[in-house]
């Protein structure tokens, strides 16, 4: 008896009927929560990894710091997982919407494909230039070696970052939170048991950091890539599917600069940083902002995880032509992300020790960050609008604006202002830490004005529910 296709296909398009069809309040708290606790348990395990290279008995401090080296080259890494997926993945979302569930899997496939061969290209370049690239980053005689050593074997799982990071984006797009959060739970949970098995039951040191990274990668791709083969899964990995077709691939790629422009651009903004505050305030204006940046991504964890909950509930809707479900999601995601933004800016202008007090208790650093920290965060109350509007012009498919969007705040306002802000401020140093709100509030302001005149026009674009595709 042949394989019916077109009842397969009806039935994976049931299965994700739900998002069309819950309550989008409680939905967009059933996606969010799992995504804020995935992103919670990830921080935290980079975090142990860090505490146990810092243990180590023997130049803890100078593995400490090879290691820290890495991390802009492993954010590059990272930004090329979203490029491919956060582009694909909302796109497969739309064409679930729209009862497409071929044009959802091709999709996947393409992508899939896609990510293997930027996998080997970075694989290559890694262990072939890693030496360069290091010490373009920073890295000194005394920490180079370390950072080698580390950055040598993490490069041979370049390819499970890359699956485990780009595929996970496809369970959630199905509105599978909880399975993408058991992706980087089981990742967590096997790092920080291997990690000081390695480090110091093997004597690796940092070596022995990198290999329980990459192992545990290997272990979350081998859950993703199954559940994306197996039957739970409403989109499967074919191989009729793995062909990379310009006209899946093209579009994807995209609409995941957007993501990928605003991480790997961290490293930018990060070495511009502390150029311009070291020259104007030294290694404690520095060290405050290594305190700043992990108090910003720790406090905008929350804001993260319901943007990426509230993104399959506005691409699938979309696809679906429901125009209402579309709109009150965003309103719903704008009104609970302001909320969070405007209540966490009142914390911190009111009590910035105790967020400062997490990183550092050092009688100098301490005052000085807090200090900082109010600057710095001054334009965050409005941040929630931003997070809002980026994410659905990304889950409405458009590439454009949201490209528009991530160059003109990191790149066209934030960068100049590094470096203007410490020559019409009477601090210099606190001049520079001012450029993030000035660049805040501009950007929100561009975005917002931006995101009222193409939301409504890809609302007066959908397709009501029948009108056919």
């Amino acid at each position: 008896m042949g394989y019916n296709f077109e009842r397969c296909d009806a039935y994976l398009d049931k299965r994700n009927e739900f998002l069309g069809t819950e309550p989008v309040g409680k939905l967009l708290l059933r996606l969010a929560i799992p995504t804020v606790a995935a992103q919670i348990v990830n921080m935290l395990y980079n975090m142990v990894d860090r505490i146990y290279i810092g243990h180590m008995p023997i130049d803890g401090k100078l593995a400490l710091t090879g290691v820290g080296v890495c991390m802009p080259i492993i954010l590059v890494v990272s930004a090329f997982a979203a490029l491919v997926s956060s582009g694909g993945a909302p796109r497969a979302s739309i064409f679930m919407g729209q009862g497409d569930t071929p044009a959802a899997e091709r999709t996947l496939g393409a992508c899939f494909s896609l990510q293997l061969v930027i996998s080997a290209v970075l694989t290559a370049v890694l262990l072939l230039f890693n030496e360069k690239l290091l010490l373009a980053f920073g890295a000194s005689e005394n920490t180079i070696g370390y950072a080698v050593d580390y950055m040598n074997i993490y490069a041979i799982g370049t390819v499970f970052v890359q699956l485990t990071l780009g595929m996970n984006a496809y369970i959630t797009a199905q509105g599978f939170a909880k399975f993408s959060m058991m992706t980087v739970l089981i990742g967590a949970v096997l790092n920080i048991a291997l990690d000081p098995l390695f480090i110091f039951g093997f004597d690796m040191g940092v070596r022995g950091a990198a290999l329980a990274t990459i192992l545990s990668q290997a272990v979350s791709c081998v859950w993703v890539l199954s559940f994306l083969s197996g039957k739970r899964s409403s989109l499967r990995i074919r191989r009729e599917n793995l062909r990379l077709r310009p006209g899946i691939i093209l579009p994807c790629i995209s609409l995941g600069l957007a993501p990928f422009i605003m991480q790997s651009s961290e490293s930018v903004i990060s070495v511009c940083f502390n150029s311009s505050l070291l020259r104007y305030g030294g290694d404690v204006a520095v060290g405050a902002m290594t305190i700043l940046t992990s108090v910003t991504q720790l406090a905008m964890l929350p804001v993260q995880g319901l943007a990426q909950g509230a993104q399959p509930i506005t691409s699938y809707n979309f696809g679906a032509g429901n125009r209402a479900r579309v709109k009150k999601t965003y309103f719903l995601l704008l009104a609970v992300s302001l909320s969070f933004t405007v209540i966490l800016w009142i914390f911190v202008m009111l009590f910035p020790q105790v967020f400062v007090g997490i990183f550092t208790s050092d009688a100098d650093l301490l005052p000085f960050a807090s200090k900082a920290l109010r600057v710095y965060f001054a334009g965050m109350l409005l941040f929630g609008i931003q997070m809002a509007c980026q994410m659905t012009f990304i889950s409405i498919g458009n590439a454009k604006a949201s490209i528009i969007v991530a160059v003109m705040r990191k790149f066209i306002l934030l960068l100049p202002l590094i470096f203007i802000m410490p020559h019409l401020a009477a601090d210099k140093t606190m001049g520079v830490y001012m450029a993030e709100p000035i660049a805040d509030i501009l950007a929100v302001s561009f975005t917002a004005v931006l995101f009222f005149f193409q939301f409504r026009k890809a609302l007066r674009g959908m397709k009501k529910p029948g009108e056919g595709t």
